[in-house]
C-alpha cells in the first residue's frame, strides 16, 4: 500500500447560512451572518465583536503573495471545498492529501466573544453543521467540534455532545469563563475528555492575548510573527500548572503554532523549573521535568516549518503532526508534496510516515487502510 498523507490542521469556510440555519431558534436573530460591505467585500458580521470578519485570507490558498489581501473577496470566488465536501475531495487529490482534520474559520474569532451564552449557541450550531459536512466522507473529513467552556460542568456536557455528533476532537477557547485551565475545578473535565478519547486542541488566534488584538511594536508583520505566543502560554500553563501531573493520559494539540521552537522551549522550561522555581513560587512540585510532560502529552501541528523537520530528533517526533492549513493564506496547498520533499528529505522512512500519517491517524482513530485503497 502507498503511504497516505493526513493534514492535522485544515479548515472549512463557513458558508453564509452556517449559523442562521442551525442555531437554536432563540438566537436566530442574533446569529452570525455574511454580508457584503462596500470596500470590504463579503464579511461575517458577529454581534458583539467590534469589526466584521473579512474572508479574503480565508480563501488565499494557492494565490501568489502579491494577490493575497484580507478584504475585497466575494464568497463565490472562494475555494468551494471550504463548504462543499465533494469539491473538497478534488482539493485533497490536487494536494496529494488523503484526509484532513477540520477546524473552523469564523469560529476561531468567535472563541474570543465576551458573551459565553452567545458563544455556546454559535458553537452548538457550528458543530451540527460540521457533523453534516464531515458525514459525506467520514474517513477523510475528521471534524473537531467547538465548545464554549462557560463552566467546567458545561464543558463536560459539551464534550459529550461533540462525541455524540461523531466528531473526533475538540477545539478549546483559549480562555475559559471561570478561572484558568490549571485550576483544579477543571480536573473532572480533563478526565471526561480522556474517557471519551477526545483530543483537545488549542489553535492560534483563539485566546485574548494574541497580537492582532493589541498594539505591537514596529510594523504589522512583527505582530504576525508573535501569533504563536498564545499557544505557547497555554502549553506552559498546562505543564507548569500540574495539569499533566494530575492527568497523565490527557492529550492536547497545539495547532498551527509551528513546532521548530519546541526543543528550545522544553529546555527553557526545564531550566526555569530547576533553577528558579523556589523564588518564583511555582507551586506544585512536579514528579518529572517539564520537558517530559511536553513530550508525552502535547502534540504540535505545523505546515511550512523547515526547522521542525530539521530538529525532529530533538523532540518527540511521534507527536509531530504535519498539516496543510487549506484553504487559508498560510496553506501549502497545492504545493504540499513539493514542500514535503524539500523539507523532509533527510527523515527516515519511519519518521516520514509517522509525521505525515500515523501520528495523526493514531490520535484521531483514523482508519489508514481505508485511505490507502
Amino acid at each position: 500500500m502507498r503511504q497516505p498523507v493526513i493534514s492535522a490542521d485544515s479548515h472549512i469556510t463557513e458558508p453564509p447560512n452556517t449559523y442562521v440555519d442551525t442555531i437554536d431558534p432563540a438566537w436566530r436573530d442574533r446569529a452570525p451572518r455574511m454580508k457584503t460591505v462596500e470596500k470590504l467585500g463579503d464579511v461575517f458580521v458577529v454581534e458583539g465583536l467590534p469589526t466584521p470578519v473579512p474572508m479574503g485570507l480565508v480563501a488565499a490558498a494557492g494565490k501568489p503573495p502579491r494577490e493575497i489581501r484580507a478584504t475585497g473577496v466575494r464568497f463565490e470566488d472562494m475555494h468551494r471545498g471550504g463548504w462543499d465536501p465533494e469539491a473538497r475531495m478534488q482539493d485533497q487529490a490536487r494536494d496529494g492529501v488523503d484526509a484532513e482534520v477540520i477546524y473552523p474559520t469564523v469560529g476561531m474569532v468567535i472563541c474570543n466573544h465576551p458573551d459565553f451564552d452567545f458563544k455556546k449557541a454559535c458553537f452548538e450550531a457550528y458543530n451540527r453543521w460540521l457533523a453534516g459536512y464531515c458525514s459525506a466522507h467520514p474517513d477523510r473529513l475528521i471534524g473537531c467540534g467547538q465548545i464554549s467552556m462557560r463552566s467546567p460542568e458545561d464543558g463536560i456536557a459539551e464534550l459529550r455532545a461533540v462525541k455524540a455528533l461523531g466528531l473526533r476532537g475538540v477545539m478549546m477557547p483559549g480562555n475559559p469563563a471561570q478561572e484558568d485551565y490549571d485550576s483544579p475545578i477543571y480536573d473532572r473535565f480533563w478526565e471526561v475528555a480522556i474517557e471519551l478519547t477526545l483530543p483537545l486542541s488549542f489553535h492560534i488566534l483563539t485566546d485574548k492575548s494574541y497580537a492582532f488584538q493589541h498594539p505591537v511594536r514596529g510594523p504589522a508583520m512583527n505582530g504576525f510573527l508573535s501569533i504563536m505566543r498564545g499557544c505557547q502560554d497555554i502549553m506552559g500553563l498546562l505543564v507548569l500548572g500540574g495539569v499533566f501531573e494530575r492527568h497523565p493520559r490527557l492529550k492536547v494539540v497545539c495547532v498551527e503554532a509551528d513546532a521548530g521552537w519546541v526543543p528550545h522551549y522544553m529546555y527553557r522550561m526545564d531550566h526555569a523549573y530547576k533553577r528558579h522555581r523556589y523564588w518564583l513560587k511555582a507551586g506544585m512540585e512536579l514528579s518529572k521535568l517539564p520537558s517530559e510532560y511536553f513530550a508525552e502529552n502535547i502534540y504540535t501541528t505545523f505546515q511550512d516549518d523547515w526547522v521542525a523537520f530539521q530538529t525532529a530528533n530533538l523532540m518527540n517526533w511521534r507527536h509531530l503532526l504535519w498539516a496543510n492549513d487549506f484553504p487559508h493564506s498560510d496553506s501549502t496547498w497545492p504545493w504540499s508534496q513539493q514542500v514535503l520533499e524539500e523539507h523532509g528529505r533527510h527523515l527516515s522512512d519511519e519518521q516520514r510516515r509517522a509525521i505525515l500519517c500515523d501520528n495523526t491517524a493514531e490520535l484521531y482513530q483514523i482508519d489508514v487502510a481505508a485511505l490507502a485503497t
